[in-house]
């Protein structure tokens, strides 16, 4: 199958992007542990800004935002200086670059939180299982219920980080509102048993989502904005009774709001990992077909593409631009690979999290390849 389609200019809001590329959000943990980010990490963007878009790795908002560690923030001055080197070496590459929003919300541990104090959420309710914590791999521990007056200083955190971003020359944001993260606890009935105007009924749980969306897009601008879904996911323990319902209100509430774009994480993905086919035949499929059916605006659709299928769901208009995600990792100029039609490098798993240069900006280009 031809790739024309993949190669076209398309403007996603104010983001004009060269083409239908995306590099996809991926969490790399190179940043120091003030949240500032290492000069390598601006290398590491410039060479894969032959993207049309490239999203970043998750960005914390505040202090008790942070899940993981060595992940970086924008809430400091310093933090967001760093992120202008990024931004200025991405745009000499000629790609353009948002940074994605994060709080992790029950999805932290207490060792990653200031002063070690319970990680926050919607509900005390505790995921299943194991996270990464600053001692290493963990279970998790039951978060605090937030109060209700803690909610508008969190979207005002939101707002901070956004006007941060476009200080650092950053072309936009994208609101992580997807895998199993504080904005997709708020929205799913299995995580938020709040009876508050923040829990309860649809419209209730998408309030928190709605708030942000709205208080982001008036500081930067709502063609500057993008907000992540993801839902048929049930990564963090995610589920709800009636998930089509959920996020069709979802749906429509960002269809109102005017934004750059929506990007939306396909079934048979589970947070950053292909799933077995007999639990993608038990999802729900909202994917980016059914997002189209009441979604005007435009849509990025991630999660497992191959080029061929990501033409194909650009040709059925299902999608305006296709996200590919580890395949970044080690084939920083996958665009010119797919289009000469050369075989793909395959990463090292060993060195996607932590550690330094080695599997982050050291794999070639196709042409550095050819000429070694």
């Amino acid at each position: 199958m031809a790739l024309s389609s993949l190669f076209e200019p398309v403007d996603l809001g104010a983001i004009k992007l060269r083409n239908r590329f995306v590099m996809a959000p991926m969490t790399r943990s190179r940043a120091h542990r003030d949240g500032t980010l290492p000069e390598s990490t601006s290398t590491y963007y410039a060479q894969r800004a032959t993207a049309g878009l490239i999203v970043s790795e998750g960005v914390c908002i505040s202090p008790v935002a942070v899940g993981n560690p060595k992940v970086p923030g924008i809430w400091t001055g310093d933090q967001t200086a760093s992120w202008a080197k990024v931004a200025d070496a991405v745009h000499a590459a000629g790609g353009s670059i948002v940074a994605q929003l994060w709080h992790t919300g029950r999805a932290s541990h207490p060792s990653l939180q200031p002063g070690g104090l319970p990680q926050v959420a919607p509900s005390a309710i505790k995921i299943d299982g194991c996270t990464y914590a600053r001692g290493g791999r963990t279970p998790h521990v039951t978060p605090r219920a937030l109060e209700t007056l803690e909610i508008p200083v969190i979207v005002a955190q939101y707002e901070r980080a956004a006007l941060n971003a476009i200080r650092a020359g950053l072309d936009g944001v994208e609101i992580h509102a997807a895998n199993g993260y504080l904005i997709d606890q708020f929205l799913h009935d299995n995580a938020n048993i709040r009876t508050d105007a923040y829990g309860g009924g649809i419209e209730n749980r998408v309030r928190f989502l709605s708030e942000i969306v709205a208080a982001v897009s008036t500081a930067i601008g709502a063609d500057r904005v993008g907000v992540r879904i993801s839902p048929a996911s049930t990564f963090g323990d995610m589920a709800d009774s009636d998930p089509a319902a959920l996020f069709g209100h979802v749906l429509d509430m960002l269809d109102e709001a005017g934004l750059a774009y929506l990007h939306i994480v396909e079934p048979g993905i589970d947070g950053s990992e292909n799933i077995s086919d007999d639990q993608n035949r038990s999802l729900p499929a909202l994917g980016s077909a059914w997002a189209r059916e009441r979604y005007r605006g435009k849509i990025i659709a991630a999660g497992g593409y191959q080029a061929a299928s990501a033409e194909s769901a650009l040709v059925k208009g299902h999608a305006d631009a296709v996200a590919f995600g580890r395949p970044y990792i080690a084939n920083p100029d996958l665009p010119n690979r797919l289009a000469a039609g050369a075989p793909l490098a395959r990463a090292d798993r060993a060195t996607f999290y932590g550690g330094g240069d080695a599997g982050y900006i050291d794999y070639p280009t196709l042409e550095e390849a050819a000429g070694a």
